[in-house]
């Protein structure tokens, strides 16, 4: 899954496709490389952002998902309702639901939805992060979750942990290192761990400040064939190529990863 945010203040990517004309190239691009699906958002959901307003939202992703959807598989990563039902009828065939507010719509429409793991917003989730247990508890809360969204009638779901929405650092590097137990539990389950923050400081020398974002690009790829190693069904990350790239490492991608082609070869 390619990360494409349309937005002016994603971590990562903020501002360099916000206009529709760069975001439907870069989309294209991300199919070049390897994408099976690419995810639009228009709203950034970093520690600290703050909600976009509807109208605006709508105006940032439906252009680029109507332009994208007759040649990949688009997903809209939201959390208002009302841009999930515009993003669908605009093309989008996948709902990443980071605030476990969407699974009506995808019962409604017949679209894949993936469930997010977050404690409280994008606002205030890394304020004071806590778990008993916190492998425990987020796989609970998942699998909770997708149960709940299929007695709704939604026959495609996913699970994400939601690495760096409400954990510390010890909190990512414990759910990265249970992936297996998550996945042996039957879930089809989605990791997002590219260019995230947890990575600069692993990565870092001691004392010294966490690396960029432009230097987590290795660690980044680290995580994602661990995830793959692990058995997961899709990983979402920005550098679409190189993840292709090492996929391809573990044989038949649309057997092994469970791709999604959209029919495509």
């Amino acid at each position: 899954m390619g990360v494409l945010n349309v937005t002016p203040d994603s971590f990562f990517d903020g501002g360099r496709y916000l206009d529709s004309a760069s975001a439907i190239a870069r989309g294209l691009a991300m199919v070049e490389e390897g994408a099976d699906v690419v995810d639009v958002g228009g709203e950034s959901s970093r520690p600290g952002s703050e909600p976009v307003d509807e109208h605006e939202e709508l105006r940032r992703v439906l252009p680029v998902i109507a332009a994208l959807s007759g040649a990949v598989r688009v997903s809209i990563d939201t959390m208002k309702p009302a841009v999930a039902q515009a993003a669908v009828d605009s093309g989008a065939t996948i709902l990443n639901d980071v605030a476990r507010r969407l699974t009506e719509v995808a019962a409604r429409t017949g679209v894949g939805l993936i469930l997010m793991h977050m404690r409280g917003t994008p606002r205030d989730m890394q304020v004071d992060p806590r778990y008993d247990s916190v492998a425990d508890e987020v796989f609970g809360e998942l699998r909770s979750n997708a149960a709940a969204a299929r007695s709704t009638g939604v026959r495609e779901v996913y699970v994400d942990p939601g690495i760096g929405f409400g954990k510390t650092l010890e909190h990512n590097l414990i759910l990265l290192r249970s992936l297996p137990e998550l996945v042996s539990s039957g879930e089809d389950v989605v990791i997002g761990t590219s260019r995230k923050s947890f990575i600069g400081r692993v990565l870092a020398d001691k004392d010294a400040s966490p690396l960029g974002v432009d230097e987590r690009f290795e660690g980044s790829l680290a995580s994602a064939v661990w995830a793959m190693a692990a058995g997961v069904a899709m990983v979402r990350v920005h550098d679409v190529k190189e993840t292709a790239d090492a996929a391809h490492l573990f044989g038949d991608r649309d057997e092994r990863l469970a791709v999604m082609s959209g029919g495509r070869p």
